[in-house]
């Protein structure tokens, strides 16, 4: 035994004990015990190593270190208490327990471990009998904190990684154990391993990504490594794109107008994706959430979320379809058209626009035949059950509204009964007959028949003409219009009858007098269709073309022709009324005759003289010859230029005013001093002039120095005022005894100028600037001429023309 444990030779054992055993009875060394036993120790911690169950009388501890035969002494006792040898330092804190050979080893260092030999002797009654005692001592030593080491901290989803848990020390055999912490605190275990401290993946996906802890134990202790993180890279994975509000529809997602829509793009990615949204592929928006804060019709389309690893540079992108909901625009439309040869009635709603298309129905509800579509719905209403001004309803609703929208439509049967009437084109080449039933909704059927019954030409809705050739067989032939609409019972008509004009006058001749006006009827009895009458002169010419002489007054069934300022010579004769429509024509002439006036009586001038010596103003008086009826007169006058003072029938006359018929006396003023004058004077019986008067110049007026010597005293009164009154206060108060100078001065009493202005001089042609009539005004007189003058007692009344004698008149103004 000891040989086998120990490799030691059994001499060895005699030499050890020789010494000690003298006088000792050995026993057959056959009859040593041999005892053997494990234990473990921990570096630094203690172990009890035991020798026995009581204390040996000797005993002795060797040591062998592992993979040696070398036996080394490290504690033993010969009776006289223990002996611990240097070698125990290098084993730890070694000590004997008390009463007994074990040994104690505190803070047990890893050289300790090895074979432990206790040679123990006990002295017994039956002798001294041997032990050995073989300890096989194994140290293990504590795992240490473990740690991570990773082939790939971030690998790329399906590739392969490894992971090493590594430890400072520890004793074998180690167990590993891998765990995994995902994003979401959940702790699993992935793989439990002896003694291999590598965790292999060989294709890594994104679940491996989270916290992994290496869990490292032996048979002492076990120890955690810190958590180290793992990041797998991949995707991005297929966009998923989540529309709020909520709302999907066979082309994909819907939203109303004016909605807030939010877009939001999640993608799976490591490191997390980048996002770029697409609408209609232009580029709007960076960003997982695209929001529209007020969606419109226009942000109807296709919208695209490209998700982006920049890391791996790899994207992914998905589309959606947005559709935007909107009503239509404005409101329904209503209408109703005829149907069924216009027995019933089309209800036609429209509301066109919006997605998705609106919901229409007619209100009250319409019984009958229905077509629908996306924009309008049509029903048949039956015209015989529908009463005169019935108003249908078209109500339209739509999901992005919540207003309800109406249209309305009145059915309405036309006023009245139907109207016919009948016209020509121009020059009458074409008849064209009219007929419509105006109003009503819808409008009427009209078409044209004849007396017999045979239809004429096409139908039309609310009016309808019927244009025929000119032609006299239509004289006397009717047409009949007939009209058709919804709400009647049956059909309704009007007739008209084609006539050619019949003309009559209320006077075939007329007489007037020349100068007025006079008017000429004709009048239509029959004439359909209506024509116009045309009126021709004397001349056979149109009255139109001489608006200024001709005024016409129209009706229906007469005309008046006007003849303006009829003259005796260009205007009688006989006038045609005509009339011509397109079914025949007719004409009737009216004489007319024009009278002149009677001759208006010749007439005497009876004074022309100047009233001045000025020559600018003459004095004319007349009377007539001969009695009968005038309307008026009017004065002429001639100029005769210097040197020629005679009368000259080339020189032209010039009229110078129209006078009444009572008027007898005129005064001319204004006329040229130097000039010399011929008057003449005619009388007027409306439009016929009569013979003038005989041609006749103004007289001179006698002569009479008055205004010249009143001028003169006014010029002298400043400086002769006093010289002038002291003489006539002398001649006044001595008038007895100077008879002559007082006559001389203030004349007699009795004694006037007086001058017959009946002979006119010889008569001279001229021109005159200006006149005034008798009845005009005549000047203020002067301050000088106020007063009542004396003047000379006599004067010569038979003297020749340009002897006349002066009056001198002597005014003397007195001052205060």
């Amino acid at each position: 035994m000891v040989q086998r444990v120990l490799g030691i030779p059994y001499i060895c054992l005699t030499v050890l004990f020789l010494p000690l055993l003298q006088g000792v009875d050995i026993l057959d060394p056959g009859q040593v015990v041999y005892s053997e036993t494990k234990t473990n120790g921990v570096v630094g911690r203690g172990v009890i190593l035991e020798c026995g169950p009581t204390l040996p009388d000797v005993y002795i501890w060797g040591f062998t270190q592992p993979g040696t035969d070398i036996i080394r002494a490290v504690v033993y006792n010969f009776g006289k208490g223990p002996k611990i040898q240097k070698l125990a330092n290098d084993l730890g804190d070694l000590t004997v327990i008390s009463n007994s050979a074990s040994l104690s080893i505190e803070n047990l260092l890893l050289a300790a471990e090895g074979v432990y030999t206790c040679q123990a002797l006990y002295d017994t009654p039956e002798g001294a009998k041997l032990y050995y005692y073989y300890v096989f001592l194994h140290v293990l030593v504590p795992v240490t904190k473990p740690y991570i080491l990773m082939t790939d901290s971030s690998p790329v989803e399906g590739t392969s990684m490894t992971m090493r848990c590594g430890l400072e020390n520890g004793t074998g055999p180690i167990n590993y154990i891998w765990e995994q912490e995902s994003r979401e605190s959940q702790l699993t275990t992935m793989a439990e391993i002896y003694d291999d401290n590598r965790f292999n993946v060989t294709e890594v996906n994104r679940n491996h990504t989270g916290w992994y802890r290496c869990l490292a134990s032996n048979q002492v202790n076990q120890q955690r490594s810190d958590r180290i993180w793992l990041d797998i890279i991949f995707g991005p994975d297929q966009p998923q794109i989540d529309v709020t509000p909520y709302s999907v529809t066979e082309r994909g997602y819907s939203a109303l107008e004016k909605e807030t829509v939010s877009l939001l793009c999640q993608a799976s990615s490591n490191p997390p994706s980048q996002y770029v949204w697409f609408y209609n592929n232009s580029q709007v928006y960076t960003g997982p959430q695209f929001t529209i804060t007020k969606v419109l019709r226009m942000h109807t389309g296709h919208y695209a979320c490209l998700a982006q690893n920049t890391y791996l540079n790899t994207r992914s992108r998905k589309t959606i379809t947005l559709t935007v909901y909107y009503p239509p625009d404005g409101a329904p439309t209503c209408s109703i058209s005829p149907v069924n040869n216009y027995s019933d009635l089309a209800l036609h709603c429209t509301w066109e626009g919006g997605i998705p298309a609106a919901t229409l129905g007619w209100t009250p509800y319409v019984f009958g035949e229905e077509s629908e579509g996306l924009t309008n719905i049509t029903k048949i209403q039956k015209g015989e059950e529908t009463g005169n001004n019935t108003v249908f309803i078209c109500q339209g609703s739509h999901i992005a509204s919540n207003e309800i929208k109406s249209c309305s439509a009145r059915t309405w049967m036309p006023y009245g009964e139907p109207k016919c009437s009948a016209y020509a084109t121009r020059n009458n080449e074409y008849i064209m007959l009219s007929c419509s039933w105006e109003g009503g909704f819808p409008r009427a059927l009209v078409w044209w028949a004849s007396s017999s019954g045979d239809m004429q030409g096409t139908s039309e809705e609310n009016a309808n003409i019927l244009v025929l050739r000119s032609n006299a067989i239509y004289s006397g032939k009717a047409f009949i219009c007939h009209a058709k609409h919804p709400l009647t019972k049956g059909t309704k008509q009007c007739t008209l009858k084609l006539e050619a004009p019949v003309l009559v006058t209320q006077r075939s001749v007329m007489t007037v007098y020349e100068g007025s006006d006079v008017q000429l009827t004709c009048i239509l009895s029959r004439n359909y269709p209506v024509t116009e009458i045309t009126w021709y002169n004397n001349l056979k010419q149109h009255v139109n073309e001489i608006p200024k002489k001709y005024v016409l007054e129209r009706a229906a069934a007469w005309t008046n022709l006007t003849v303006r300022e009829t003259d005796s010579d260009t205007d009688s004769g006989e006038y045609w009324c005509s009339a011509t429509n397109a079914v025949g024509g007719a004409e009737i002439p009216i004489m007319l005759m024009v009278k002149r006036y009677p001759m208006p009586p010749n007439i005497i001038i009876n004074k022309i003289i100047y009233n001045s010596r000025q020559r600018i103003d003459v004095d004319l008086e007349w009377q007539l010859q001969t009695d009968g009826e005038l309307t008026g007169f009017f004065i002429e006058r001639q100029m005769l230029p210097e040197p020629v003072k005679k009368r000259n029938s080339g020189l032209p006359w010039q009229k110078l005013v129209d006078l009444e018929p009572d008027s007898r006396s005129y005064q001319i003023n204004n006329l040229d001093p130097t000039g010399t004058y011929a008057f003449r004077i005619t009388a007027v019986n409306h439009r016929t002039i009569g013979n003038p008067s005989e041609i006749k110049s103004p007289a001179e007026p006698p002569f009479n120095a008055y205004p010249a010597v009143i001028g003169a005293a006014i010029g002298g009164m400043i400086i002769a005022t006093i010289i002038t009154v002291l003489l006539f206060l002398y001649v006044v108060r001595n008038r007895n005894n100077n008879p002559r100078l007082h006559d001389l001065i203030f004349g007699r009493q009795n004694s006037q100028s007086r001058e017959n202005i009946n002979f006119p001089e010889d008569e001279v042609p001229g021109t005159a600037e200006g006149e005034r009539g008798t009845g005009q005004p005549s000047p203020p007189a002067s301050p000088a001429t106020s007063m009542a003058l004396p003047r000379p007692t006599a004067t010569p009344t038979n003297l020749p023309p340009g002897e006349e004698p002066v009056n001198v008149t002597i005014t003397v103004m007195a001052s205060s």
